[in-house]
Order: C-alpha cells, then structure tokens, then sequence
C-alpha cells in the first residue's frame, strides 16, 4: 500500500519528537533497555498501524503514552523485572564525569530501587511527572483519572519515597 506523503512526513515528525520520550518512559518503568527499546519500538508500530486505518489522534503525545503504558501493563502481567543489577548485567554504564555525576547516580539508583517497592500507580505517576516531564494533565489524559487523583498519587509516590529512603 502507498501512504500519502504527508502522512509519512507526519508520522516521521512525531517520531522524532517523542521516540527518546517515550524511550525514557518505557526505560524507568521495566529498567532494562532491550526491553524499553522494544516497547518504544512497538508503540510506534502500533500508532503507524492505527494511523493507517484512516484513525486520527488529537493529542499525539497522550496518545504515544498511552499505549506504551498498555504495552508496559500488558508486560508486567507477563512479567516483571525490576533489577537494577540485571539492567548493569546486560551492560548499562551511566559513564561517570565527576564526584557530582557518582553522587547524583547513586542517589537515583537508591530512589530507582525503592521507587520498584511502593505502589504502581503511584510510581508509574512520579516517574511520568519527574522523569517524562508530564504534567498532571497530561498523565490524567494519558491514565485516565482526573488530575487531581494523579496528583494525589504523585504526592503519596514521594512520601511513600522519601520515607523508604530515609
């Protein structure tokens, strides 16, 4: 089949603006990069193949989230891997700089660690708001809830973070 051009040039665009995004987002919710790799991957096919259908998205990037957050939650039925140690196996190295670098990177390694042991919703809400960079809108669009639910969700993530890290 022969796509219009300005519907490849549309969808081109949008990849390019949100596949490290939408990386990211994958990356701190499964902390293993193949893995992250391949749902981005994935969420952009199944946004090609829902595009191709003649459907239209109103808000790309709540629309790209959404469905890598399906596709992580579909994951996480499977199975869950949530070992920093498995992601520093397979090769990760943050590639230290200086004393700051050390410190800032331990500093998130601990919260990564304890961010895997409170709630999945409220983690999943202070990974999107402080790691994607969301607002509170945009993961109430993204999740479904109101604003002021995810909100109440990124404020318990924190405590219930900081009490674990204290």
């Amino acid at each position: 089949m022969v796509w219009p051009q300005n519907m490849e040039e549309k969808f081109v665009k949008m990849y390019e603006t949100y596949a490290d995004a939408i990386f990211r987002h994958c990356y701190f919710s499964v902390l293993n990069k193949e893995q992250a790799k391949d749902l981005a991957q994935e969420t952009f096919v199944k946004t090609w193949h829902y595009i191709a259908k003649g459907n239209k998205i109103d808000n790309e990037k709540a629309f790209l989230y959404k469905v890598a957050t399906n596709l992580m939650i579909n994951l996480s039925r499977k199975k869950k891997e949530s070992s920093l140690e498995v992601l520093q196996d397979k090769g990760f190295d943050p590639g230290f700089d200086n004393r700051e670098s050390l410190n800032n990177f331990l500093a998130g390694k601990k919260a990564l660690e304890e961010l895997g042991e409170i709630d999945d919703k409220y983690s999943q809400a202070v990974v999107m708001r402080y790691i994607d960079d969301l607002s509170p809108e945009e993961i109430a669009n993204i999740t479904g809830e109101s604003a002021n639910t995810v909100s109440v969700h990124i404020h318990r993530g924190l405590k219930k973070l900081k009490e674990l890290m204290e």
